[in-house]
């Protein structure tokens, strides 16, 4: 019998401790938006613009790592909804600018809480949350950055 090295069982990969962690989120997420009648896509766009509202879909593509291709049809559901306004750019037709309607600001309020749920599901603190959050978004932007580093380098 041959014994094999560790480094290949699935246990020992962090991408895949990542991917089911991934998972477990979107069901979590499911069970709290959906009262809000939201998918949790939807949500970030959301919380984008609850963040700074009447930005372009570039810009809110920029902030969630989405292409328009993605975004356009969340962007869509949420204007049916009534959430959001879509409009040209005043200054560049070419650019489409999302606003938040009453309802997408109202919105806001209710979702309030789902933070706080998570943290509960969690069983972190504020600050272990943020120290964790943190960490996660600093190996996202060495990932992100060598993933555009030319072969040649």
């Amino acid at each position: 019998m041959t014994t094999h090295p560790k480094t290949l069982a699935l246990d020992n990969q962090l991408c895949f401790a990542f991917y089911s962690v991934s998972h477990a989120f979107n069901r979590a997420y499911r069970k709290l938006l959906e009262p809000l009648g939201l998918t949790y896509p939807q949500y970030v766009v959301l919380l984008v613009l609850w963040e700074q509202d009447e930005l372009t879909v570039k810009e809110i593509g920029e902030r969630l790592f989405l292409d328009s291709g993605t975004l356009t049809p969340l962007l869509k559901r949420l204007e049916s909804a009534g959430h959001v306004r879509r409009t040209r750019d005043t200054k560049d037709e070419r650019q489409v600018r999302i606003h938040l309607t009453e309802s997408g600001r109202v919105l806001r309020g209710k979702a309030e809480e789902v933070p706080h749920q998570v943290g509960c599901m969690l069983g972190m603190s504020a600050d272990e949350a943020r120290a964790l959050t943190r960490e996660v978004a600093k190996l996202r932007g060495r990932l992100h950055d060598s993933a555009t580093l030319s072969p040649d380098t």
